[in-house]
């Protein structure tokens, strides 16, 4: 018997002492308390303490679990614990016969299928087509702008002899006459009724007696094709796109599957990218720095703009501008400019005779 077999027996808020809408933590304190006292280490030789231990141990492992505390809870409500059956079964469990869930349950629980809901299996009826994935790469620009390009893929596509039916022309697919058309067989064992994938149709539901020659029956051929994407602005390098309804086609009628664009974005000579800012080091001239004045500074898709340096402007300060980084729809970064003073590598006698003349001029030092 599975841990989950045991639902069917034993009230686990019983075991703990606590009430059926008992908090988290009201549960966690129960266990502690109950399992420092009959640990085995505190009860050497106490078989009915080791017991009492592990009982306790699986009562917290589905009470403290929120996804098996509320299967729990289900399986109390409609089974022999929660006292609410219409009816005996065998083995002595009572169950709501009037649930109309339940078959579905008990399915879950002992790892079949069940009797489904409506006769229905679940690879019968309208399927969705699989997601696929093309790369896309792009300019530094093109990513912050937007662009729309077309991808050409080789993929399954509907087949254009049979317009995805399977069958040849002039012919059509019949119901499965071993499922009546269910895509699956039952194996009815008392109470329970386990079902399997139909053998005959493997679980499609249909036969197709006539295949079409260009897809074999599959519905599908593999051919080119072009997508038209439109990649709206400010996508990052990495970034993964979804085109909807784009990807391989449906099955049985179903839709089709999405297509995930993976963006390759090349970088730029001059400008980096911190989320929706755009990065830039700018060289100046010490002059610049010291005096203050106003430099022309580049940007992304526009003119340049003006940048106000104060007197006395270190070497390596950032300097936002407003409004000049990555522009989506929903906001707009900014461009944040970093000033690196440029030292000349070599100079013309009237600059060195101006650098000497400063210097003679400035203190000395102090470092």
């Amino acid at each position: 018997m599975t841990a989950q077999r045991e639902w069917f027996e034993k009230d686990y808020y019983k075991v703990l002492g606590v009430a059926d809408n008992a908090t988290p933590k009201e549960i966690t304190k129960a266990y502690r308390k109950l399992a420092r006292e009959n640990h085995p280490d505190a009860r050497p030789g106490d078989a009915q303490a080791e017991d009492r231990f592990k009982d306790i141990s699986a009562a917290y492992d589905v009470l403290n679990d929120d996804s098996k505390r509320q299967e729990y809870d289900e399986v109390r409500r409609l089974g022999p614990v929660g006292g609410m059956g219409g009816g005996r079964g065998p083995g002595g469990f009572t169950f709501n016969a009037g649930e109309a869930g339940l078959g579905d349950l008990l399915g879950n629980l002992f790892g079949s299928g069940g009797r489904r809901r409506g006769g229905a299996a679940a690879g019968v009826g309208p399927r969705k087509g699989d997601d696929l994935t093309a790369s896309f790469s792009m300019s530094f620009e093109e990513a912050a702008q937007g662009v729309e390009t077309s991808l050409y893929l080789t993929s399954d596509a509907q087949c254009s002899t049979c317009s995805g039916a399977g069958a040849r022309p002039g012919t059509s697919p019949r119901v499965c006459g071993v499922c009546a058309g269910r895509g699956v067989t039952d194996d009815n064992q008392g109470m329970f009724a386990f079902s399997a994938p139909c053998r005959a149709c493997q679980g499609n539901g249909t036969m197709i007696e006539h295949p079409c020659g260009t897809c074999r029956g599959t519905g599908v051929e593999q051919r080119p094709r072009e997508v038209k994407a439109r990649i709206p602005a400010g996508v990052a390098d990495g970034q993964r796109i979804r085109l909807k309804g784009r990807g391989a086609p449906g099955r049985n009628g179903g839709p089709a599957g999405d297509l995930i664009v993976e963006c390759r974005v090349a970088p730029h000579a001059r400008f980096g990218r911190d989320g929706l800012n755009l990065t830039l080091r700018v060289p100046v001239n010490f002059t610049e720095v010291a005096l203050g004045g106003e430099i022309q500074v580049p940007t992304l898709l526009g003119g340049p703009v003006t940048l106000r340096l104060r007197p006395g402007t270190p070497s390596g300060s950032r300097h936002r501008v407003k409004g000049k980084g990555i522009v989506t729809g929903q906001e707009a970064g900014d461009l944040i400019v970093t000033v690196d003073v440029a030292v000349p590598t070599t100079l013309t006698d009237e600059e060195r005779a101006a650098l000497e003349q400063l210097a003679r001029v400035t203190p000395a030092s102090n470092r």
